[in-house]
Parts: C-alpha cells; structure tokens; sequence
C-alpha cells in the first residue's frame, strides 16, 4: 500500500492527494485565518487599533477601550491622534503624520494619558504600517509601573541620602535649566540669586563627636535652610531650591529673585536660624556659617561664571572673619582676578623683560646736592600698563618669584649706577640704593649674590645701600643677623626703611650692622601743617636723630614735599632728604643730567 493518498476525480481519474486546493477552498482557510487574527487582536492583553490613513480608528481591540475607560465600539471614527494626545507637539504630530503616509515605517513616543476615572498613566505609543494595507495599527502599551520605578531610581540618585536634599548633579540641573528658561520667559524678573554657604569648624565635629553625629548635625542644619527657604516666598517653579553639594556646603537657588534685598534676608535669614544650638541624641551643639551671595541678572551668566562667584564670596566671608554673609562684589573681584593674573606672568615677565628701574634722588639737606638714588621697580605690564611694586612686590614674596626678580633689580642698578661713575668721571659718584625683601635673606644666598653682581658690574661695594624694613631687621637672629655682618663687612651699606612704624627695639639698635635709618613718612607728614606745627612731631623726630647720630648712623627723611618741611628737618640734623620736594622716581637718562647739580627741582 502506497504512502500517497488518492482520490478520485471527475471521469473516475485519480488525482494525488498534494494537489492545490480550490479558490473556494483558499477563500474559506483566508476567512478562518483572518478570525483567528481578529480573536487574536480583541483577546491581545495589548491595547490596540486600527488607523486608516487619514488618522481614523477603523477598529479597537478590548484592551485599548478599558485603558480608555470606555468601550470598543465608541472609539470608532474617533481621530487616533486625540486619544492618545499626539498633536500636542509639532516635532511628535509630523512623525505620526509621516507614518500615515507611508514615508516612515514606525514611530514611537511616550505620553501622560488621563484616564477618565481621574487617574493618570503613562503610555509608550507605537505606530507602524500594517503589511498590505493603507492603515496603521497604533499600539499602547501602560509604563506607569517602569516610570514610577525610573522615577524612584532618580530620586535615590539625584538626592543626598544623608539630608534627603537635593544633591549636586539635580542642583546643576535644576540651575541650567533656570538660567535658560529664565533667558527667554517674559513671565520672569529675567534675573538669580545663590546664597553658597559652608559650616564654620564642622570638621571638628566629626573628629571630636563622630560622624554619625556629624550626619545629624548636616541633616538638622537641612531642615533649617529648608525653613528659611520656605519663609521666603516661592517662585513660578515652586520653592527655593535647597540642595547639599558636598561635605559641609549647601546651597540655596533663588529663581525670579527680586534683587540683592532679598537675597541679604535669605541670607540673614540662614544666619540667624544656624546660630540656634542643635540638640542631637543629648548632644547640644552651637554652629556658625559663612555665605556667600550671588544675585545677577539672567542675560550673560552662566552655570559655571555664578559658581565660581559664589565661591570667591565664600572665600571672602571666611576671611572677613566666618559667621557672616558676604555679597559679591565686582570691584572686590576683579582685583582679586588681575592679583591672580600678576601672579601667574610674574616669573616669566622678568625673562621677557617687562620690568624697568626707576630712580629717585636722595639730597643732602645741608646743601642741596644728590648723594644717591633709590631704586625703584616698575612693571610694564602688556595688559594693565605700568604697574608701581605696591601692585606686585607682595604677590612676588608669596610665591618666591622675589628672588629672581630681586636679584635682576640688584644687578641692573648696580650696572646703572657704574655706569653713571663711568660717563661722569669729574662729578662724586651716586650709591644706589636698593629694597631688599626679607625672604631674599631667608631662601637665597644674599651675601654670595651682592658680591657677584658687585665683582661683575666693577660697583665698589660703599656705593651700594641695601634698605630692609623695620619688622625684617629689629629681633633679627640667626641667618638673617649673619648676612647683614657679611654684607657690612663687606663694604655695602644697610639701612634701615620706613623706621619708626614697627617694634622698634632701641637698645637692640646698636648691636645691628646699620649704617642708616630712614624715617617713615608719616613723621615728616606732620610737618606739613607750617601754620600751626605740632611740637610733639618735632620732638619726637629729634630724639630719633640725636639718637641715631649718637650711634653712628645717619638719617634719611622721606616723603619731603615742601620747603617747609625741608627746612625743619635740616634744623633738626636730619642727613639726606627724599621726596617730590627735590624730584619724583625719574628714568637714568634724567639722573644723568642731574648729577652733580646743588639742587634738584623737576
């Protein structure tokens, strides 16, 4: 028996058992296969429909009604896009409208539908051609659960899990997205406010009571500024955002702020609240803040440009003294940014040769004639112009930039000063006198440089003066004390600069290498008055001349600016004078027309 089944045909003829089957045949497995999607498509857990390609619904499945709170038939004819909110975005309606027409193959998107019980959902909708056909089936799938889920994890991973505040990255966040809206939105003041703050001393805390203390202490400190901000009012997004960046600092945005006024509340606001004492666990505790506040307008600030504002205020409340609040100042800011500027062009602006000598005259108060010059540095600097050594000096001293710079103003005026001798043959040779920094002592060789630079220039070493201020010299001992004997060993003079404002230690006086004390300008300042001189100015400067002369040691009186003044000071035996009287810092070329003149007078 064959394993092919046959049958019979028409006029008795076999036919194979594999034969097609018959159009009525094909027809009625289409329609049973088409019931069978159909039972499929209203049984499908899937919400689901039908769209034709002017965005009707055809048909809906069961699930697609009940995710609608209504029925099946009722969502027939209705537009596709209305159910599921698709036009409420052109950038989602032209998508949506692509696929209708056959130019996309699927779109997908997700929408917050309301449910007409009054609950919301979130859907993702998707949107495809149906093969052989001119509709689309729409597609609904409910991900309310994985949003709430996603929605969980961003909490967790956009709050601090120590104060439950907002942590810094949603802090970033919340701030770029109010500096852009707030950029194009007439609704606002168009300007921000930050108060940036830190606990005064909060490490000692943790070290002293530990750090679950220490957290207690943080989230208490939270719910306070939480407080304050509540306090202040609310803005369109709601309140002031309260938020820990980090450790011990936190910070509070003001969106819309009305200006500095209210940002000074706030602020006396934290300051006030935080100065309450915490009861933590039996634990009492007092702490301190320092603020720093911000507030500007929107147009031309960015997230990073108000950071770091905010943070150089800080800085400033810290070192105006803590347990303070402090607006930001431009002024204030600006010096501190050209300080920091100076700071990093100094080493290189002595290789590039961005620094000159200037020199002023030191005259005999007895007859007039120059003896000396002072030294003076100037640089000239690309970005700000010429700067006087007030502006650079100090900076040079902190970051050890001094030394270089220093032994670059020795040598030059050494040079100059020989070379003065060189082309004045007939005239009695100028000193030069030169400021020394007190680290130049400390963290250089002073005495191996002052001879080098003295062997090469060809200066006799009594033509140098070298000025050190009062607070360096009085109580010198060790390496310091030890240079200066060097160097007045040597031959090169010391003086002594702006004598009289420190701690002057007279007895001490006579035991130091000092050749010359010059008097501070605040001494001859009160000679200015020649209408009604002070007695006790006068006097007090004779004692220091007569005790000077009496040790050996001349002396040099400066800021000399009128002839009355010149005039007592010689009286009293003041040696040389200094001043606008007999000249300002001038440059060598006009030293060396004033050598040997009686008198100077620019």
């Amino acid at each position: 028996m064959s394993g092919t089944s046959e049958g019979t045909g028409p006029a008795g003829v076999a036919v194979p058992g594999n034969v097609r089957p018959s159009v009525t045949e094909r027809h009625i497995a289409g329609a049973a296969e088409q019931r069978d999607h159909w039972a499929a498509f209203n049984a499908a857990h899937l919400a689901m429909a039908v769209v034709d390609n002017e965005g009707h619904v055809l048909t809906a499945n069961a699930a697609l009604a009940t995710l609608l709170g209504t029925e099946p038939v009722t969502l027939r004819e209705q537009f596709a896009a209305d159910l599921v909110d698709l036009s409420s975005d052109r950038r989602t309606w032209h998508a949506y409208r692509e696929v209708l027409r056959g130019r996309r193959s699927r779109f997908r998107c997700t929408r917050r539908l309301k449910h007409p019980d009054g609950h919301a959902l979130w859907a993702e909708v998707t949107v495809a051609p149906v093969p052989d056909s001119r509709n689309v089936l729409l597609s609904i799938a409910d991900i309310s659960d994985r949003r709430e889920l996603q929605a969980r994890l961003r909490h967790l991973q956009m709050h601090d899990a120590v104060t439950r505040l907002p942590n810094r990255t949603l802090f970033f966040e919340r701030l770029s997205a109010a500096l852009e809206s707030s950029a194009y939105d007439h609704g606002s003041t168009g300007r921000i406010g930050l108060c940036y703050l830190d606990l005064d001393g909060f490490k000692a805390v943790n070290d002293t009571l530990g750090h679950r203390v220490g957290d207690r202490l943080l989230a208490a400190v939270a719910a306070r500024l939480t407080e304050c901000a509540d306090s202040d009012g609310y803005t369109r997004s709601g309140g002031h955002l309260v938020a820990r960046l980090g450790g011990d600092e936190f910070a509070i945005l003001v969106e819309d702020s009305t200006g500095t006024e209210q940002l000074a509340d706030l602020a006396r606001c934290v300051l006030a609240a935080l100065q309450q004492p915490f009861d933590l666990a039996g634990q009492r505790l007092s702490v301190s803040a320092s603020i720093g506040v911000v507030e500007r307008s929107v147009s031309g600030t960015t997230a990073t440009g108000l950071m770091q504002a905010a943070d150089t205020t800080l800085y400033w409340a810290k070192a105006d003294g803590k347990a303070r609040w402090t607006l930001f100042d431009p002024e204030r800011n600006a010096h501190r940014m050209t300080r920091q500027a100076l700071s990093s062009t100094l080493r290189p602006a002595v290789e590039r040769g961005e620094f000159t000598l200037e020199y002023q005259p030191l005259v005999g108060m007895a007859d007039g004639v120059t003896r000396g010059v002072e030294a003076l540095v100037r640089w000239n600097h690309p970005q700000f112009g010429t700067l006087a050594p007030n502006r650079f000096i100090g900076i040079a001293e902190e970051d050890g930039s001094i030394i270089q710079l220093g032994r670059w103003v020795l040598r030059t005026a050494c040079r100059q000063a020989r070379q003065w001798q060189q082309e004045h043959p007939e005239a009695p040779p100028l000193f030069v006198s030169v400021n020394v920094a007190v680290r130049q002592v400390w963290d250089s060789d002073l005495v191996t440089d002052v001879a080098g630079i003295l062997a090469e220039t060809g200066l006799a070493p009594h033509l140098l003066q070298l000025e050190l201020t009062e607070s360096a010299v009085m109580g010198s001992a060790g390496r310091p004390l030890q240079a200066l004997q060097a160097l007045s060993d040597m031959g090169v003079q010391i003086a002594i600069d702006d004598f009289g404002t420190g701690y002057s230690n007279l007895a001490y006086l006579s035991r130091l290498p000092v050749s010359v004390l010059k008097l501070d300008g605040s001494f001859v300042r009160g000679f200015q008055d020649e209408a009604h001189p002070n007695p006790a100015d006068e006097t007090i400067v004779e004692a220091l001349v007569q005790l000077a002369h009496r040790l050996g040691l001349t002396v040099t009186a400066e800021c000399v600016e009128t002839a009355g003044q010149a005039s007592r000071l010689r009286r009293i035996g003041c040696d040389t004078g200094q001043g606008w009287l007999y000249s300002r810092a001038v440059t060598p070329e006009r030293i060396a027309e004033l050598i040997g003149a009686a008198a100077l007078s620019v």
